[in-house]
C-alpha cells in the first residue's frame, strides 16, 4: 500500500496543499491513502500523521514531497526512521528514497538525519526572523497581530440571522451555515454582540 502525507503550516485558505497532493498521486498514492494536515512541522502530536503511522503495515510505502513536510523535528524524524526499520517500510521524501524493507544502509540513514537537521535549522531561523521583525515593528510603535473586531465589523448577514438564533429557532451550526462563516468567527461575533 502507498500512503501519502501532505502538510501545510496554516489553513487551506492561506496555503494551497493541492500541489503536494498532485505530486503524491503521481507517485501512486490515492485520495483515500493521502493524509492532509494543517499544522506546524515542529509540532510532535499531529493527528493525521499519527493516524498514518498507525495505519502503515510491513512493506508499505510512505511518500511526502520533502523531508520538511513530514517533520521539522530531528527527534521525530529519528522516531519515524526507527518505525520504518521495525515495519520494513519504504520512505520516499522528495527525490530521496529510504528503503527499510531490507537492512538500511548507514550512509542513507545518516543523510536522511542530516536533511532533518537542516530542515529544523531552517524552521528555527525563520521563526527567529519573524520574532525579530515583530520586535522591530513594536519598537516602531506598530500594532502586532490581528486588528480588534468591533460590532461595526460584523457583516449585515450575521445581524439578519442573529434574531433567529437568539430566539432559539436555529443552532450555532445553522447560523454558521446561513452566514457562510466559520465556527470560530460565529463565536467571536456572538461574544461581541452579547457583551453589548
Amino acid at each position: 500500500m502507498i500512503y501519502g502525507y501532505a502538510r501545510c503550516s496554516t489553513n487551506e485558505k492561506l496555503q494551497d496543499i493541492n500541489r503536494q497532493v498532485r505530486e503524491l498521486k503521481q507517485q501512486g498514492a490515492t485520495d483515500e491513502s493521502i493524509y492532509l494536515e494543517y499544522e506546524s512541522g515542529a509540532k510532535e502530536n499531529r493527528a493525521e500523521l499519527s493516524k498514518l503511522l498507525n495505519a502503515v503495515q510491513p512493506q508499505d510505502t510512505i511518500i511526502a514531497t520533502e523531508v520538511s513536510r513530514i517533520t521539522r523535528s530531528t527527534k521525530q524524524l529519528c522516531e519515524i526512521i526507527e518505525l520504518a526499520k521495525e515495519r520494513h517500510l519504504k520512505l520516499i521524501l522528495g527525490n530521496f528514497v529510504v528503503d527499510c524493507s531490507k537492512e538500511l544502509d548507514p550512509m542513507t540513514e545518516g543523510m536522511l538525519k542530516m536533511m532533518g537537521v537542516f530542515s529544523e535549522i531552517e524552521r528555527n531561523i525563520t521563526s527567529q526572523r519573524v520574532k525579530s521583525g515583530m520586535e522591530n515593528a513594536k519598537a516602531k510603535g506598530k500594532k502586532i497581530g490581528r486588528p480588534t473586531v468591533t460590532a461595526d465589523d460584523i457583516p449585515s448577514v450575521f445581524y439578519k440571522h442573529y434574531p433567529k438564533y437568539s430566539q432559539g429557532q436555529i443552532s450555532k451550526k445553522d447560523l454558521s451555515r446561513l452566514c457562510e462563516l466559520s465556527y470560530p468567527t460565529v463565536y467571536k461575533y456572538l461574544s461581541i454582540i452579547e457583551e453589548q
